[in-house]
């Protein structure tokens, strides 16, 4: 934990909880006021935006350099998490259509006509493109348009380039990781004042949104976040096989977690939830590495929101989802989920990927829409912990051993001995 948070008189995450009940309170009580508060929210948001990509580029820059200089344990990291995410995938999205499956909330839904203004920026996601578009032809544009794969993919080749350069990288290992601790100084700084973000954030959803949409589609909420439920509990029992206390990392975690969910997204927690795990011990390489292929490929609260949200409109426009069907879905999902972080509105355009696959109107999105930004709240949240897990599992299934908070990236002391226990307890004790 930072100097910041323990000079804090009442602890961060009580007092984004308090931020976020006087924003529902002054949503419902003071709608003329919270309407026009939304401004704060915006800047916040984007003050945080602002630091994804310095940190991004830095983080993952040295994660790759340090494991440079062992690239068996890179590989073996990179494996490790590529087959969790895909397998976390197929799991959220058999849950999502399981809990579809029993409770039916589409059966009987009132269909409203689609508003014929809706447009859908793509339905597909063109494959060639996609992975072109990961080379940057310009790193410069690719930064300034926030452009994450493309940058992603210049930081693993400049990791790369510096570790095989061995001692000239040296001098430039070092700027970078003195950037990234100045850009964690200004994360400090912003996340302070995360409560009063939340609730302008919250006071203005509600006082927009109202509740009139949500009643219409109460069925369809619970649904999503009782299978929401399912899945943390999934991740607890996880975390206790391989070792770890679900309880303390629940805590730990808190302060990323509640602001993902009062933000609704997972970009603006990147910085702080960096933060938290290496404060927690886990080596920055293997953050630096994991957490944003995570962000970008491992979002499994959504992914079993997308299988649950295509049953819905599948029950409500009575297309029988036979096995056959269902099988469909969870391939195209699990296809959607990770090309559409490229395409604008990415979430609606794998939603409407697997309805174009199983024969319902795409228009039917707009049928979700209105609760849609309730709903992105408890995915996004579990998506930062399902990403939490996922480091701690890598950790575990590489070997890899935590290291005391604070050590520095430089130079001799790459995560060449991640691969080798005797060597890092030996070398800087283990957490």
């Amino acid at each position: 934990m930072s100097r910041t948070a323990r000079k804090r008189f009442v602890a961060l995450p009580l007092q984004m909880l308090l931020g976020l009940v006087l924003g529902i309170a002054c949503g419902f009580l003071a709608p003329g006021v919270a309407g026009k508060l939304m401004p704060l929210g915006t800047a916040f948001v984007q003050a945080v935006k602002m630091i994804v990509v310095p940190l991004v580029f830095t983080a993952i820059t040295l994660g790759i350099y340090q494991m440079g200089n062992n690239a068996r344990a890179l590989g073996r990291v990179s494996a490790i998490s590529l087959m969790y995410f895909f397998v976390a995938t197929v799991v959220s999205t058999v849950i999502g259509l399981a809990l579809n499956q029993l409770f039916h909330p589409g059966l009987g839904a009132h269909l409203a006509a689609a508003d014929p203004k809706m447009k859908v920026v793509a339905t597909s996601v063109d494959w060639t493109k996609f992975f072109l578009d990961m080379i940057p032809s310009n790193i410069v544009a690719a930064m300034a348009g926030s452009n994450l794969l493309p940058v992603l993919f210049f930081a693993v080749l400049l990791g790369l380039a510096l570790a095989a350069t061995g001692e000239r990288a040296r001098p430039l290992v070092a700027m970078l990781d003195a950037l990234m601790g100045a850009v964690f100084k200004v994360t400090d700084w912003v996340i302070a004042v995360s409560p009063v973000a939340i609730f302008a954030i919250i006071a203005w959803l509600f006082a927009t949104q109202g509740v009139g949409t949500i009643v219409a589609l109460v069925k369809l909420v619970g649904t999503m976040y009782l299978g929401l439920g399912v899945l943390f509990v999934l991740f607890l029992v996880l975390l206790k096989i391989i070792g770890e206390k679900p309880l303390k990392v629940t805590r730990d975690i808190g302060e990323p977690v509640i602001l993902a969910f009062a933000t609704r997204s997972s970009e603006a927690t990147l910085p702080l939830h960096m933060e938290k795990l290496i404060g927690m011990g886990v080596p920055k390489a293997i953050v630096s590495v994991v957490l944003p292929l995570g962000y970008a490929f491992n979002r499994d609260g959504s992914i079993m929101y997308f299988a649950l949200a295509v049953g819905f409109l599948a029950d409500a426009y009575h297309v029988p989802l036979t096995m056959p069907t269902m099988v469909s879905i969870i391939i195209v999902t699990a296809l959607a989920s990770k090309g559409s972080a490229n395409v604008p509105s990415g979430g609606l355009v794998a939603i409407a990927m697997v309805l174009t696959t199983i024969g319902v109107p795409v228009e039917a999105l707009a049928i979700i829409a209105g609760v849609d930004a309730f709903l992105d709240m408890g995915r996004t949240a579990l998506n930062v912990y399902s990403n939490t897990v996922a480091v701690k599992l890598v950790m575990k299934l590489a070997g890899i051993p935590y290291e005391v908070p604070g050590q520095s990236l430089v130079p001799g002391e790459d995560l060449a001995a991640a691969g080798d226990p005797d060597h890092a307890a030996h070398g800087r004790g283990i957490a």
